[in-house]
């Protein structure tokens, strides 16, 4: 009796394993139906050269170090005592960076050997990153430059042999469907709306949006605002996966701009995840709070490792 309790058991499980096999199948292809080879290949693409852009010299998984300068002469090395301290690779002591009247100056120790450009430098001003003409240094693998937020002035700092830059095997993603590739209507503000845009920092913006996009998910509307970046637009946007499958703080996506009949796809395929997923020293922008779905997008980029 004991014996075919254990052979009826055994059935069973085997039974219930191909159930769950089949269900699972079952899954994926009703996630891929909508898929073509085309699309699936243009996707495929897009994400390999997403990946191929972290892993560039100006990649934000280099970063190793934002500093925030004060008022005056700031020390900079790996020594302790430093205003700012470098990772102990560099030298005890580098230098000294002088923020006076929204001004940055470098000067440089004798025997540090310090370039701009494969030439040594030792005492420069530095522009910052919102001037369109940065000015990068670099000593060995560390390369590093002036960012400016609202009033302040940090060094940020990369170091080209970081671990996270030879660790990193890619990004985990929702598998590919097409029905999150959503037509929307672009809607003009008139006249346009100033909107405020949080940072992870603590800090807003304020950004001029023309018009806002609207769709339908499942027959219930939703709206986006989105910023003009040029040639694109640019959505910074939340929804009910962030803090479950993909980072807490939203997602970004980039969409071409309206045709000549208002019309907008938004793929959330191409939804990725902020560089502050990567590294804690980004300062990102976080969605503007009619940007937050009461939806869940399952497409795009999950979360990457711990959301840093």
């Amino acid at each position: 009796m004991l014996i075919k309790q254990k052979e009826f058991v055994s059935k069973t499980l085997i039974v219930l394993s191909v159930f769950l096999a089949f269900i699972s199948t079952s899954c994926k292809e009703n996630l891929m139906q909508n898929t073509d080879p085309a699309y699936l290949n243009e996707i495929e693409q897009w994400h390999a050269k997403r990946i191929e852009n972290l892993k560039k010299e100006n990649s934000w998984l280099n970063l190793v170090g934002l500093f925030w300068l004060k008022p005056g002469v700031n020390k900079f090395g790996s020594a302790e005592g430093n205003d700012i301290v470098f990772p102990e690779k560099a030298p005890d002591y580098i230098g000294t960076f002088t923020l006076k009247d929204s001004v940055v100056t470098i000067k440089v120790l004798p025997g540090v050997k310090v370039f701009f450009n494969n030439l040594e430098v030792r005492e420069m001003v530095m522009q910052n990153d919102l001037t369109g003409n940065q000015t990068t240094l670099s000593h060995d693998s560390f390369k590093w430059f002036i960012i400016k937020r609202g009033d302040r002035y940090g060094v940020r700092l990369r170091d080209l042999d970081a671990p996270l830059l030879k660790e990193f095997k890619g990004i985990e993603r929702f598998p590919v469907n097409k029905d999150w590739q959503i037509e929307a209507a672009f809607v003009s503000y008139n006249p346009p709306k100033k909107i405020m845009v949080p940072n992870i920092l603590g800090d807003s913006d304020e950004e001029v949006v023309t018009g806002k996009l609207v769709f339908k998910i499942e027959n219930k509307e939703f709206r986006l605002d989105p910023i003009d970046s040029g040639d694109r637009l640019f959505l910074i946007f939340g929804d009910e996966t962030n803090g479950e499958s993909t980072y807490g703080a939203g997602r970004f996506l980039y969409t071409d701009k309206q045709d000549s009949t208002g019309k907008v796809i938004i793929d959330f395929n191409k939804a990725y995840n902020p560089p502050c997923v990567f590294t804690k020293y980004a300062t990102c922008p976080l969605p503007p709070e009619q940007n937050r779905l009461e939806i869940k997008i399952t497409a795009g980029e999950k979360l990457f490792g711990k959301g840093r």
